[in-house]
Parts: C-alpha cells; sequence; structure tokens
C-alpha cells in the first residue's frame, strides 16, 4: 500500500498555500457546544482553495507550463482555476452538464477553457487531456490536494487552543472524500473524532463503511440530491485509504435536514451552499459535549449559492 499522509505532510502544505488562502474563522454558533468553521468565506468560496493551491504549488514550472486539467462540478474547478491564473498556468476544467449554471459561470470567469460533458463522461474526458501532455489536478484523489484540504483541520485545532475551547468531534461533508480524509490525517494523533457527513441520496462511504470495502452509487441516484458537490458516485481511492486507516466514521442527513441547515445558518448570517450545510446538519441532531469547554466543530465547507438564493451576510465574529 502507498505511505499514508502524516500531519507533516499538511503541515508542508500549510507552508505552501500560506500566501494564496484565507485562514477562515472559527466561531460559535448559536447551538452551545456547536462551533463553525467557515470555509464559505474562503478564496472562490469553498475549501477547495487550499487543495488547489497545494496540488499547484508542488508541480515544477516545467510541469505547470504544459498546463492542468481537472474534472469539477464548480467549486474545485474554479479554485483550480483561480490557483492557475495566479501561478501562470493554463488549465482546462471538464464539468458536468449537471453542474449548476452560477458555478459553470465562476470557472469560465476564472479563466479556464471549460469543456461541459455527460455526468458519467468527466473523468475519460479528463484523461483524454492528459494524454495530451496536461497535468491531472484531481478534485480529490490526489495526496497534494488531500494534504492541503486537511489544512483546515490543522487550523480548527489552532483556533480552538486559541479561544480556549478543546474540539472534541469535527463534522465534513462528503463528495469525494479529500475533505474529510486530510482533516482525519491533519487530526491523526489528536483526540478529536472526525465524521464524514452525507446526503441520504449520496451515501455512498456510509455504505462503503458498513460493507467493509469501497462502493460507488450510479450517477442517476447521487444527482437526486440538492447538494450538488456531493452528487459524485464514489470516495477516491486515496480518501478512502485514508478513511479506514484513521478510523473516520460517517453518517446520513435528509434533503430536509440539508434545506433547514441552510436556513438556520442563513438565520445566523452565514451563506452556505447546500453541500455546505450537510455537516452542519448532522450536527444540530447531537447534543453539546458534557465536559466544561467540550465543543465539535462543523465545517461550513462552501457558499457558492445562485445570486437569488443569497441572503444578506453578517458578521458572525468579529474577533476573526
Amino acid at each position: 500500500m502507498t505511505r499514508l499522509l502524516t500531519p507533516a505532510d499538511v503541515a508542508r502544505a500549510a507552508g505552501l498555500i500560506a500566501d494564496h488562502v484565507v485562514r477562515t474563522p472559527l466561531v460559535p454558533s448559536p447551538q452551545p457546544g456547536l462551533w463553525l468553521k467557515l470555509e464559505c468565506q474562503q478564496r472562490s468560496g469553498a475549501f477547495k482553495a487550499r487543495g488547489a493551491y497545494a496540488a499547484l504549488s508542488a508541480l515544477t514550472p516545467g510541469q505547470r507550463s504544459r498546463g492542468v486539467v481537472t474534472h469539477s462540478s464548480g467549486n474545485h474547478g474554479r479554485a483550480l482555476a483561480e490557483a492557475a491564473a495566479a501561478l501562470r498556468c493554463p488549465v482546462t476544467v471538464v464539468v458536468p452538464d449537471t453542474a449548476p449554471p452560477h458555478k459553470l459561470a465562476a470557472v469560465r470567469a476564472a479563466g479556464a477553457e471549460v469543456e461541459v460533458v455527460p455526468a458519467a463522461e468527466r473523468e475519460q474526458a479528463a484523461a483524454a487531456q492528459v494524454r495530451h501532455g496536461a497535468v491531472l489536478v484531481p478534485p480529490f484523489d490526489h495526496d497534494d490536494v488531500i494534504a492541503g484540504q486537511g489544512t483546515v483541520g490543522a487550523e480548527v485545532l489552532a483556533q480552538a487552543a486559541e479561544q480556549g475551547v478543546r474540539v472534541v468531534q469535527v463534522l465534513a461533508p462528503v463528495g469525494g472524500g479529500g475533505l474529510v480524509s486530510g482533516i482525519a490525517v491533519a487530526l491523526a494523533t489528536a483526540p478529536v473524532a472526525v465524521v464524514g457527513v452525507e446526503p441520504d441520496l449520496a451515501a455512498d462511504l456510509v455504505e462503503g463503511l458498513r460493507r467493509g470495502r469501497r462502493v460507488a452509487w450510479p450517477v442517476e441516484r447521487t444527482s437526486r440530491t440538492v447538494a450538488d458537490g456531493l452528487r459524485l458516485p464514489a470516495v477516491g481511492l486515496r480518501p478512502w485509504a485514508h478513511i479506514r486507516a484513521l478510523g473516520v466514521t460517517a453518517c446520513t442527513v435528509s434533503e430536509a435536514e440539508i434545506v433547514a441547515a441552510q436556513a438556520w445558518l442563513a438565520s445566523a448570517g452565514v451563506v452556505a451552499e447546500p453541500s455546505g450545510a450537510v455537516a452542519v446538519a448532522a450536527a444540530r441532531r447531537l447534543p453539546a459535549p458534557a465536559g466544561a469547554g467540550e465543543v465539535r466543530v462543523a465545517v461550513v465547507s462552501g457558499g457558492n449559492v445562485a445570486p437569488a438564493a443569497a441572503p444578506s451576510t453578517l458578521e458572525v465574529d468579529p474577533r476573526e
């Protein structure tokens, strides 16, 4: 088996991306014992900027000159396009025809060449670009991407210590598994439980953990969820290996719970897309941790909602 990543790999990624990403706020929510890591305030509007900059920064100048390609429903494509523009690297993004129009527009606005294909064909289309010389930077199944996403977990620990609380659990949404596996790597030596959260309608990880093997769901099945960023058929091979080795658990939430969590966040001034509200939906069902100063953290992974759907925002915590 290929070597698993360690917290040192996450620390190295943090050094690569420090000048390119935001140290997003960690703030208490209206629910006692529940804190929010606001990756919806990250560059490009989602945590994906971390992995994109980590992966591109790790490439050699020669590799970047060849151009990069990825497949994405929106957020990773936008993040990679913005990172490529900053690092002067050509980029092509293969986008499924099910991608929300506002996310597709954002990818184009960031300067990427865009290829729209049927959802089931996006990986094959990206592979064709690789055969013509481009370097593949996948959205989750890549060690540098996983390490970059893991900086979310490292920041959570540091910010909690700064604010005098102790994190006992981190919940994060699961599509391809890059975020939750990266967080698990970052927290591998800390006494913190890591939980992946999926929609009921795209619960391949929950099923896979129950069966003890990685499983895939057909795109026709996962495409039913409102959480468009989590419609992937399966977690990646590398995320799966880390999830299994590091003891990540998983649960699901209903479509109604996702929508309710999105509205609950909006009432607190936090703009979250449905995928970004999934971890909060699960955390809202849980009681406050029993120990003094103990908190659980839900990652609000993205805030790229369609303009008509975006509520006005407030500063959640002026200390950050």
